[in-house]
């Protein structure tokens, strides 16, 4: 068995938003490495392509993340199951309505700021509590480049994704002191279903002029594929991270110098 085997089997995995897009991705890049892997997604989610890589350590899981009681039914859930969490994934999340800020819909900025945002923090509160036992594990939290700058029209997606980097950092630096790892990710727009959705609300009458927009702004000139954000999640939870602590990565092709 090589040393990557030995790193990563029997290892357990929890990934909310992990039915499609980049959850599903990180999914199967744990999977792929022998871990144990619980998906969590909303109920009535299409499981098909997680269980096709998932083998025998797979636990697909529905329930709403901005919910303190799904936390802990989940965590209930995986501790049954697997008997402990090494990593967990904080991917869930939604773009929410695109708008400007003086015609946003507070309902709809509030639906936002609960999943993206409370989900997260009560993933940061139970996770931390349960690794706390071991002290042991590691945290990554899915941002995105929005959660470094500005844009237009998604006030509350963007000030969520600030928020996440901030709770990140607190965490960071009170959970870093009980042996576990907290880190984000930021990847700019990922071909996946969420940007086909977000491109088709932005421009209903032409979505393919806001694609060619946001891909020949970058120097790379295409989207991030899922995988490629796989592999920054799989990094800073390997032991090849084992000092990076508190930090956002930031995943563009080099769109934020290009």
């Amino acid at each position: 068995m090589n040393p990557v085997d030995d790193e990563w089997t029997d290892r357990v995995v929890l990934v909310t938003g992990a039915a499609r897009g980049i959850g599903l991705a990180v999914v199967r890049s744990f999977a792929q490495l022998g871990c144990c892997v619980a998906g969590w997604d909303l109920p009535g989610s299409d499981w098909s392509e997680a269980q096709k890589t998932s083998g025998h350590g797979w636990l697909a899981i529905e329930g709403d993340v901005s919910q303190a009681s799904d936390w802990e039914r989940v965590m209930a859930q995986v501790r049954e199951r697997f008997g402990r969490l090494d990593v967990l994934v904080n991917n869930a999340g939604i773009s929410g309505l695109i708008a400007p800020v003086a015609r946003y819909d507070d309902a709809e900025f509030d639906r936002v700021i609960a999943i993206n945002l409370r989900g997260v923090y009560l993933g940061l509160k139970h996770g931390g509590q349960w690794m706390s036992e071991r002290r042991t594990g590691s945290i990554i939290n899915i941002s995105s480049n929005a959660g470094l700058g500005g844009g237009q029209f998604t006030v509350a997606y963007t000030a969520s994704k600030h928020a996440v980097l901030g709770m990140t950092k607190v965490a960071g630096s009170e959970l870093g002191r009980k042996g576990i790892r907290v880190n984000a990710v930021c990847p700019s727009p990922t071909d996946t279903a969420m940007i086909e959705e977000l491109i088709q609300a932005q421009s209903p009458n032409d979505p393919e002029r806001v694609h060619r927009y946001m891909t020949q702004n970058n120097p790379m000139a295409r989207y991030a594929n899922p995988e490629e954000i796989a592999n920054a999640v799989r990094f800073l939870a390997s032991d090849a991270a084992s000092y990076v602590n508190g930090t956002s990565l930031l995943v563009d092709g080099g769109l934020s110098v290009g």
